[in-house]
């Protein structure tokens, strides 16, 4: 294949809603270049990117897939994403090293939720953008209204580039208002013919030419003050101004399309060679220590992997972009995040999921190679003369979670193996064993998201699993004093056990003064692990209890503390004092002070007004305004208190305290209510009393569990 040099080399990532058309159109790209020699469609799941069986199953994307295609001495990576926010982690990283963002829009149903999400991130890494307006073949497509939609929600900068002299079954000619052109398309689609703009648009197309040549020219002084001397601008002149208003995000070019009867998609190719800036010509990349990183194939080579896929049976497969210098096999690289070496072996380019070797590749350009065994995704590879780390893909946080469960018991060690195998392939997948819950946690962005992990659990590595509701860290502690004595006595021929404990128990707060009856010989503070404390104090007079023997009966108090006696959850702010018991001269020892020290705490617990805390979170909510009053209800029902109001934008934020146990499914609950568009944000706040009602039954159903175990 020929090697294309960096200023020919465009990178360009396709997003947009489900069904907006994005794997169709990266079909019909490969097939108008000739790349491909038939088009696949998604209903006949022959499509090159939409290769993995679950995406046939589900008959949309779920994985970003780069493709390629050479349009006019010009190479096109293409990567076509999914479409639904549960595979956000799949946009964002692609978003992240590609050139330009092509947006499709449905001219059936305007901007729709999906593209006002995915837009966040566009313009957070500030992409030069491209508005494809298709599906205008459809009988229910709207140009205008979608257009108009288009202007109030990405503002200003968008700019028409063409407009469809008809919609629906009809549609086959467009107005090119940069070239001037009319370009009509035979009936099964294809290469148009270039025809003079018909005598009844010829003024529509005028006044809106004008209005392109102004909006190019605003981008530049030079060719503004050109503009004033000339009163027009020639092609050349206005390919600068747009591309310069694309850069700085002032101009988002307007596209028409049928990708699926492959109308209109060579003219966009020809403005994302001719127009759409390439790696060279963006801003340099930031590197961790705040330094910039210029696209040049002069500087040492670095990559940048943004993607890794893990195929059972072929190993591990990094997708990177090579951000400066050149690569070709054989190279070696630095590793600085992992302290290791990496060599690359064979290089390709992707289409889908064929491999195209390669024997080099350029900077701007985009590549695949195996076995990569210590570099993971958002890594930097550095070859000799480079150091630093580019800054990494900062993916969102999970939005929901959900224990998880192999039903085979001999696959437990095997499921956190492949669990993290999965985290390396999409980091927005996050795993994590609970030691206090003790169960095994998967956090993902959806419903759909989890969905589809069971599925590769159970289709690619033939685990079968269940997902079930994950527990809740609650705390346990009490409301007034209360005393209790245990002794522990064992004899079993030989040396016995015996240890007697007196203890008294009370809640504690920082600053309380010691007690009044008991003479306090020592105080210990221990900072709990799980938030809180236990003051042990040592009231032992007239050596009752030989104080080799306190650490045991802390240790024991400890032990019950960690599994608390309401509901097996940690306890905390309870100060202990042992004031008085007994030993003997041979059979005491340290595992009969433990358990005396034990049980006496257990006893006294109970008798002290035991109270159970539970988590409650900060949720802020962010929506527009016309479904807050449901939003509002649905918090209330989950037992929230509406802390507040605010507003940012056009959207309204509640804000509110809710407990852990009552966001469960929140998210589904959040999208069904607002269509998908709606955000929330949710961080720990503080433990809180449990309701006496749930408190009575939590307690009895883990009595339940002690029961049958």
């Amino acid at each position: 294949m020929k090697t294309y040099d960096e200023k020919h080399i465009k990178n360009v990532v396709l997003i947009g809603s489900a069904k907006s058309g994005k794997t169709t159109l990266a079909e019909t790209m490969l097939f108008e270049a000739g790349i491909t020699g038939r088009r696949g469609s998604v209903e006949e799941k022959n499509t090159l990117s939409d290769y993995h069986e679950i995406e046939h199953e589900r008959g949309s994307s779920v994985y970003a897939t780069p493709l390629h295609t050479e349009w006019k001495d010009y190479k096109i990576n293409i990567i076509d994403t999914p479409g639904l926010d549960d595979f956000i982690g799949e946009v964002i990283a692609a978003i992240r090293v590609c050139d330009t963002a092509v947006i499709l829009l449905n001219a059936q149903h305007g901007v729709e939720i999906g593209t006002e999400i995915i837009f966040d991130y566009v313009d957070r890494y500030q992409r030069p953008t491209i508005l494809a307006i298709n599906h205008l073949d459809h009988e229910k497509a709207d140009f205008q209204n979608t257009l108009e939609e288009a202007k109030n929600f990405f503002g200003p900068a968008v700019t028409l580039m063409q407009y469809p002299i008809e919609t629906g079954p009809g549609f086959n000619a467009i107005i090119d208002l940069l070239k001037m052109t009319m370009y009509k398309f035979p009936a099964g689609g294809g290469k148009p013919e270039k025809l003079p703009i018909p005598e009844s648009e010829l003024e529509r197309a005028n006044q809106l030419h004008n209005e392109l040549v102004e909006k190019a020219a605003e981008n530049d002084e030079k060719l503004m003050e050109l503009y004033f001397e000339k009163g027009n601008l020639d092609e050349d002149e206005l390919r600068e101004g747009l591309k310069l208003g694309m850069m700085n995000h002032h101009v988002f070019p307007v596209f028409c399309l049928s990708a699926k009867k492959d109308m209109g998609s060579g003219r966009l190719m020809g403005f994302i060679d001719n127009v759409a800036p390439s790696a060279v010509d963006m801003p340099a990349e930031m590197l961790e220590d705040g330094s910039a990183l210029k696209c040049t194939v002069q500087a040492p080579t670095r990559l940048f992997v943004f993607k890794t896929l893990v195929e059972p049976h072929l190993g591990k497969l990094s997708l990177f972009k090579v951000m400066s210098g050149e690569l070709t096999p054989g190279m070696d690289f630095y590793n600085e995040k992992t302290n290791t070496n990496e060599r690359i072996g064979q290089l390709f380019i992707l289409d889908g999921k064929n491999r195209n070797a390669v024997e080099s590749l350029k900077a701007g350009d985009i590549g695949a190679t195996l076995k990569m065994k210590n570099t993971r995704t958002s890594d930097t590879l550095n070859a000799k003369g480079a150091t630093g780390n580019i800054d990494p893909i900062h993916f969102p946080d999970p939005k929901i979670r959900m224990a998880i469960l192999a039903k085979n018991k001999a696959d437990d060690e095997k499921l956190g193996e492949v669990l993290h195998e999965i985290h390396a392939e999409d980091p927005t997948i996050v795993v994590q064993y609970d030691k206090e819950t003790r169960q095994l946690l998967l956090y993902a962005q959806g419903e759909l998201h989890l969905t589809a992990t069971k599925w590769r659990l159970q289709h690619v590595y033939k685990m079968d699993i269940d997902f079930i509701k994950p527990r809740i860290p609650y705390r346990e502690t009490i409301q007034r004093i209360a005393e209790a004595s245990y002794r522990h006595k064992k004899q079993s021929g030989g040396a016995g056990q015996f240890g007697e404990v007196y203890m008294r128990i009370e809640p504690y707060h920082d600053g309380m003064p010691n007690p009044k009856d008991i003479t306090v010989r020592d105080t210990e503070v221990h900072e709990l692990p799980w938030g809180g404390k236990m003051v042990f104090l040592n009231c032992i007079t007239g050596g009752v209890i030989d104080s080799r023997f306190m650490p045991s009966i802390v240790k024991g108090v400890m032990e019950k503390m960690s599994e608390g006696p309401l509901t097996g959850s940690y306890v905390r702010d309870v100060r202990v004092s042992v004031y008085d018991g007994k030993m003997h001269p041979v059979d005491s020892n340290d595992i009969s002070f433990k358990i005396a020290g034990m049980m006496a705490f257990k006893e006294a617990f109970h008798a002290a007004e035991p109270q159970l805390l539970e988590p409650i979170f900060d949720v802020e909510t962010e929506a527009p305004e016309q479904v807050m009053g449901d939003i509002m209800s649905e918090l209330q029902t989950r037992r929230s208190i509406i802390m507040g109001m605010d507003s940012r934008g056009s959207f309204q934020i509640i804000k509110a305290r809710t407990p852990l146990a009552e966001l469960d499914k929140f998210n589904s609950a959040l999208r069904s209510i607002a269509q998908g568009r709606a955000k929330v944000k949710v961080n720990f706040a503080e433990y809180a009393t449990v309701p006496g009602e749930l408190q009575k039954k939590l307690t009895e159903e883990y009595r339940k569990t002690e029961q049958e175990y």
